[in-house]
């Protein structure tokens, strides 16, 4: 019997043999992109949000992990179904468990339609219809809304309940078309074109949930371009949050849920209350604004055109004509005022030439008493006429006794 020796100096460590078989592994193409069908067995779906299970048929069995963002992305499969894994083959280092690294799982028999599914999506993809780019921003606030699906479906039932309770001012209108079947593809794209001509704000391509083969339709490359070429803005909501089809590749913006999508392209009436709120502040701030700024106008305007105004030119002048009035009153008063000196002075110059005076100083009168004449020449009192004499005090009667010789002048 041979004897094996105590100690080799090529000995390895566990560790080392574990990451040798997985860089063994690792480096082997054909395991690195495998497909193998068998039945779940021990599905595990902890909180993580990873799937871990395993495939076994009739002789073997390979345990399976599927991380959180590819399990997110499909159906999880029940307990004893069978399916169709693909990912990569590799060893858990830590427990040396050789195991498939899922990325993708799919009822058996579905192969064939996951390989048409991802061919059809490069071939779009590579002409830009996937484009980040080419997505348009939803309305915030959508009049009319256009939803293409079912009219017998759940997925319209669940939109008009959401917009009814989030939105239910907004316009809802629907392009009815079958969602399964070998016509659904040409209906769905008539119905699209119907929506788009509808002016609709946004339109939501909705159905409820299926299997891959159900939803097919909405992998349907005539489908994919008429979602790509449309006016309107297009939310998709095709499925449950699991499942992908290549119109959510298209759409402006992509939906788990039929429900979701109603609620992507509505908003909720009370983010609308505040809106009106805002707006209404902000409206009564602006038009007290216009208010006082228009009063200040009108006030200055005011002062300004009465300043030109007529009534206060008539106004000036009224002051003017009283102003030259009390001038003038005063300039008569004046004016009178020295005339009356100027009078009373001449009175008094007339007074002291006047017959009393002229009397007062020994001067008398006379008149003829026959016809009343003043006596101017000795002619008119011949003797024997009866003359009147007046002085100072009184009247005097008295007869001529004829002129005595006088000098001439």
């Amino acid at each position: 019997m041979q004897q094996l020796p105590l100690f080799h100096s090529n000995c390895l460590t566990v560790t080392e043999i574990n990451r040798l078989a997985r860089m063994t592994l690792d480096n082997d193409p054909l395991l690195q992109d495998v497909w193998i069908g068998g039945e779940v067995s021990g599905m595990s779906h902890p909180s993580s949000g990873h799937l871990y299970f395993t495939l076994k048929d009739a002789a073997a069995a390979i345990r399976c992990v599927m991380w959180r963002d590819a399990a997110s992305r499909v159906k999880i499969p029940r307990e004893g179904e069978a399916v169709e894994a693909h990912g990569r083959i590799s060893l858990y280092e830590a427990g040396g468990q050789y195991q498939l690294y899922a990325d993708y799982l799919q009822p058996a028999g579905q192969g064939e339609v996951y390989a048409e599914f991802l061919r059809l999506k490069a071939k779009l993809e590579a002409e830009g219809l996937f484009d980040p780019a080419r997505r348009r921003e939803i309305p915030r606030w959508p009049r009319r809304i256009a939803v293409v699906t079912s009219p017998i479906g759940a997925a319209w039932q669940d939109v008009q309940t959401v917009l009814a309770r989030r939105f239910p001012i907004v316009e809802v209108l629907l392009a009815p078309t079958t969602v399964q079947g070998e016509d659904a593809p040409k209906r769905i794209c008539a119905a699209l074109q119907k929506a788009d001509r509808a002016k609709a704000d946004v339109v939501l391509l909705v159905r409820g949930g299926g299997s891959m083969e159900d939803l097919w339709a909405f992998n349907d490359e005539l489908v994919v371009r008429t979602v790509a070429a449309m006016q309107t803005p297009v939310i998709s909501g095709v499925g449950h949050e699991s499942d992908f089809t290549l119109v959510d590749f298209a759409a402006d913006l992509r939906a788990p849920t039929p429900s979701a999508a109603a609620e992507l392209a509505s908003p909720d009436r009370s983010d609308l209350a505040q809106q009106i709120y805002l707006h209404r502040r902000r409206l009564e701030l602006g038009i007290l604004s216009v208010l006082r700024e228009n009063r200040d106008q009108l006030r200055s305007m005011t002062i300004r055109l009465q300043a030109v105004s007529p009534l206060h030119r008539l106004q000036n002048i009224r002051q003017q004509v009283d102003d030259c009035s009390r001038r003038a009153e005063a300039s008569i008063r004046s004016r009178l005022s020295l005339q009356r000196s100027h009078l009373e002075g001449l009175a008094r110059v007339l007074s002291s030439m006047g017959p009393t005076r002229v009397l007062d100083r020994g001067y008398a009168l006379i008149w003829t008493q026959a016809d009343d004449r003043l006596v101017r020449s000795v002619r008119q009192g011949p003797a024997g006429a009866m003359l009147r004499v007046q002085v100072a005090d009184g009247t005097l009667t008295a007869r001529s006794e004829g002129a005595e010789n006088t000098a001439a002048p």
